[in-house]
């Protein structure tokens, strides 16, 4: 019975304070997803240097350990956004926001999954007695590999994030209470995470990719944080549909 009374009550919540709502979880992912990729994984992982990379997590254990968390809090912070998008953007098309929602969840799931393989160092390099058999550059090399498969993991799910912000910026444009430039920009960055779909070339690119989509998305949620929606705009479409 709370579990339905909670979700009636987000059912009855103002169009505008929804969007305000998915602004902030949008912000926070984005924030979130910044310190643990860029400052934690950043700072600690040497690519191609297995002994550095091996010392930095030894040395920093709970910085490793905190990136670790906020990687969770972040990917929690992206399903309670993909969510709020569907319900936000479910009146310029119910069909494709429920479509582009399971996209999005997909991608989370791959994501999250990878981060079992950002931890499993922790464990390789523990000096665990049943690690003797391996010698130190072994179990340094093999840590690395796993940081790797972390990487291309993200990098895979950043291939459904795209198929998911095509979509959404389809429905941002075909909406009525967001403007539709905000849709064009989703488009254009989802058209460079499917650059992932081969991953090499997704690699190369990601340093321009990334800045485009960090314009893009800082635009929405400013403009979901600051305006919201036309509250009357969207309940004129949700009656229509």
């Amino acid at each position: 019975m709370g579990t339905a009374v909670m979700m009636e009550r987000i059912t009855e919540t103002s169009p505008r304070l929804k969007a305000r709502i998915t602004g902030a979880f949008y912000l926070l992912t984005i924030l979130t997803g910044i310190f643990a990729q860029g400052f934690v994984s950043g700072s600690l992982v040497v690519d191609g240097d297995a002994a550095a990379t091996a010392t930095n997590i030894l040395t920093h254990r709970d910085l490793f350990q905190l990136g670790f968390a906020v990687y969770l809090i972040e990917m929690a912070c992206q399903i309670a956004t993909t969510a709020l998008f569907y319900d936000l953007l479910k009146p310029a098309g119910r069909s494709v926001s429920l479509v582009a929602a399971f996209l999005g969840f997909a991608g989370c799931v791959i994501k999250t999954f990878s981060r079992v393989f950002f931890i499993a160092p922790l464990f390789v390099l523990g000096g665990a007695h049943y690690l003797n058999v391996f010698s130190a550059e072994q179990l340094q090399a093999l840590a690395l590999l796993f940081l790797k498969v972390n990487d291309h993991g993200a990098g895979i799910a950043l291939v459904f994030f795209g198929f998911y912000a095509l979509l959404t910026g389809y429905l941002m444009i075909r909406s009525t209470f967001l403007p539709r430039i905000l849709g064009v920009l989703s488009v254009l960055g989802g058209l460079g995470w499917l650059s992932f779909l081969y991953l090499p070339l997704g690699y190369r690119l990601f340093p321009y990719i990334a800045a485009f989509g960090i314009l893009g998305a800082a635009s929405l949620l400013l403009w979901l944080l600051v305006f919201g929606v036309n509250e009357q705009r969207w309940k004129e479409q949700a009656s229509g549909a």
